[in-house]
């Protein structure tokens, strides 16, 4: 009988369970997740802050009956506190057991999927109570009973997490600031004639940007407010939100297993570690990023969920490979829409590579339509190779299926002049004659 354990279970653990119940029925698999739930989708909690979503418990795709009912044996509420990788054994501790016992586990294979954890700086005044981290189900619903009552908010983190918090907490009537080190909003994700856009609704919903300002202490008032002290102000609400980004939660394998310098565990196509028996995915592992040939750390629900579904066809005898992922991600700011995928020229930059971009700025569909809408579409490509890397759409309508056609133009390695050739449909209602994907691509070429 082969004794499975894996570690975490939010998405990458939740799938990879379920797919290796699938594959072997009769294996024994333990699961152990600190929290009293599994598979939550935390993407879920800046739209339940702003009354958008219709039951909070549909957040949660499964459950710790469900997996039971699988065939797994469910360690809920239970804290691992060491693993030997060599040894094949794991220590656990029940959190909510008053004596603190500890429990031992010898394993044939194990599973990391441990997540990632929210990055928290050391500044000081950090640990105040007033300052609230965006991650898990206990998270959301601090934020939630907290926003429900407040008048006014600083967001620290203009990511994704952070500009959709912003977003949400403007439209229920709390009075906001955005704070980031870097000088634009969502700078990772965007060049700047998009995130120009989004600062612009921000301010025409009353959120002030504090961009290009490191945060240098939390400092807790008489009146049980916070003041957020950056380097060129202060800022002060009821609570504050730290959303700065997440790093792996992998320090139970550190010296045990290769890793990137950030914790990373390192994954082959097959989802194995560098030690034989150990695999890992989601948050806590590398990614294979497509558009640099690289391995990299780009913590996405998506990238979790398909390489926990790999773990289960790949735990006994490597089958199906690992396709890379082009990180394609969108979100909804107010009637803008914005998708992504792939390199932008600053993520190039940050890598060592060289990119060309090519920029258009077209209404999405015909004139004679009575009503249409610009959509600013940015092409990435390799000068050398013509190759597509990249592409990013801003625009009032709904743009996030070019981020797919845009994921799946990397993958499969297409030129510029490739992409300017697709059949992509036409209908006044959805587009013009000319497709805004297919008329960047053909401009690229044009230029190139």
């Amino acid at each position: 009988m082969t004794t499975v354990a894996v570690i975490g279970c939010t998405h990458a653990g939740t799938f990879a369970t379920q797919s290796i119940l699938a594959e072997h029925p009769d294996w024994q698999v333990h699961v152990f997740e600190r929290n009293a739930t599994l598979s939550f989708l935390s993407c879920g909690i800046a739209l339940w802050v702003g009354d958008n979503v219709s039951d909070p418990k549909k957040m949660f795709y499964s459950s710790p009956e469900a997996l039971a009912a699988a065939g797994a044996t469910m360690h809920m509420r239970t804290d691992v506190t060491d693993v030997d990788v060599a040894g094949k054994t794991l220590t656990y501790r029940s959190l909510d057991a008053e004596d603190g016992a500890t429990h031992e586990l010898s394993f044939d294979k194990l599973v990391v999927t441990t997540g990632s954890a929210p990055v928290i700086p050391p500044v000081p005044g950090i640990d105040s109570k007033h300052v609230l981290l965006c991650k898990n189900w206990d998270h959301a619903m601090v934020i939630k009973a907290t926003a429900k009552n407040a008048k006014s908010a600083v967001v620290i983190g203009s990511g994704y997490i952070g500009a959709e918090l912003a977003e949400q907490f403007s439209q229920v009537g709390v009075t906001t600031t955005l704070v980031d080190g870097l000088d634009r909003v969502l700078a990772n994700n965007f060049d700047k004639v998009i995130t120009d856009q989004v600062e612009d609704a921000f301010r025409e919903h009353g959120v002030t940007l504090a961009l290009g300002q490191k945060v240098v202490e939390f400092r807790d008032n008489a009146d049980d407010t916070v003041t957020v002290v950056t380097e060129k102000g202060e800022y002060t609400a009821e609570f504050a939100v730290l959303a700065v980004g997440f790093r792996p939660n992998t320090d139970l394998l550190k010296g045990q297993v290769d890793m990137l310098p950030n914790g990373a565990i390192i994954v082959d196509e097959y989802m194995r570690a560098s030690v034989p028996d150990v695999y890992a995915a989601g948050d806590s592992a590398t990614v294979f990023f497509n558009p640099t040939g690289r391995h990299d750390y780009i913590p996405l629900a998506t990238n979790a969920v398909r390489q926990g579904l790999l773990v289960g066809g790949n735990i006994e005898t490597p089958t199906r490979k690992y396709m890379g992922t082009q990180a394609t991600s969108a979100v909804q700011l107010y009637d803008l829409s914005l998708a992504a995928s792939g390199l932008t020229a600053a993520g190039a930059q940050r890598r060592g590579l060289t990119v060309h971009e090519t920029s258009l700025t077209d209404d999405y569909r015909p004139d004679f339509m009575l009503t249409t809408t610009p959509v600013t579409s940015i092409l990435t490509w390799d000068p050398d190779t013509r190759e597509v890397k990249g592409g990013q759409f801003c625009a009032k309508a709904d743009v996030s299926g070019a981020a797919n056609v845009i994921s799946m133009a990397i993958q499969a390695h297409f030129t510029i002049d490739d992409l300017a050739n697709v059949d992509f449909l036409f209908q006044p209602n959805f587009d013009k004659p000319v497709y805004y994907v297919g008329a960047v691509a053909m401009k690229a070429a044009a230029e190139a």
